[in-house]
């Protein structure tokens, strides 16, 4: 592993950590460990590290700001082009959360986006037009009912594939760099409604 600069308590545990993985505790590495007789520190510490609040797995403080703010351009973004109704906004432990209300973007075992939706997409892609840029993750989801087919394996599968054709889309968009971007499926784990009804697997069938 690498860092910019040494912190030693940190240096000292993550040598522990990979003592213990790879020679049982003893080795080149082998230091005492700064967490003896506290069994919570090493949570503590890897939140530290993760560059999260200690021991809680959430933003940091400045992170929180930067993004409150980021948020407000966005809402106010938002609200100029009458996307009230389509768009809405949430600060999550991940990071700024923009999630499309009331959209039926796939049909079902499809990852095509519907050409009714392809407008939605072109709106999301202006707003993240930002400076400084961000990283941006476009998560995919499904309904709960099996697939297997010869393109599509699982839920995961087309899930994943979801999300890479929404953000092709976004990426129309000369103004947004492809390295800011990342795709990532959930299957169908995270649902926003119940898969009981064609109306909740639609809203569920989503990026």
């Amino acid at each position: 592993f690498a860092m910019s600069s040494v912190d030693a308590t940190k240096f000292q545990q993550l040598s522990k950590s990979f003592n213990d993985i790879f020679t049982g505790g003893t080795g080149f590495m082998e230091f005492t460990s700064p967490t003896e007789g506290d069994p919570t520190q090493g949570d503590r510490q890897e939140g530290a590290l993760l560059g999260k609040d200690e021991g809680t797995g959430s933003l940091g403080e400045k992170d929180k700001k930067e993004l409150s703010e980021l948020q407000e351009r966005v809402d106010q973004y938002i609200e100029k082009n009458s996307l009230d109704e389509k768009l809405d906004t949430q600060l999550t432990g991940e990071g700024l959360m923009v999630s499309i209300r009331d959209s039926v973007l796939f049909d079902s075992g499809s990852a095509d986006v519907k050409a009714a939706n392809r407008g939605v997409a072109d709106e999301i892609a202006s707003l993240l037009v930002m400076d400084p840029p961000r990283s941006i993750v476009i998560s995919g989801y499904t309904d709960n009912v099996p697939i297997s087919t010869s393109r599509y394996a699982s839920n995961w599968d087309l899930s994943v594939m979801r999300a890479v054709n929404f953000m092709k889309i976004l990426l129309d968009n000369p103004k947004l760099d492809p390295e800011w971007f990342s795709a990532k499926g959930f299957g169908e784990y995270k649902p926003v409604a119940s898969n009981s009804s064609a109306e909740g697997r639609a809203q569920n069938r989503r990026v």
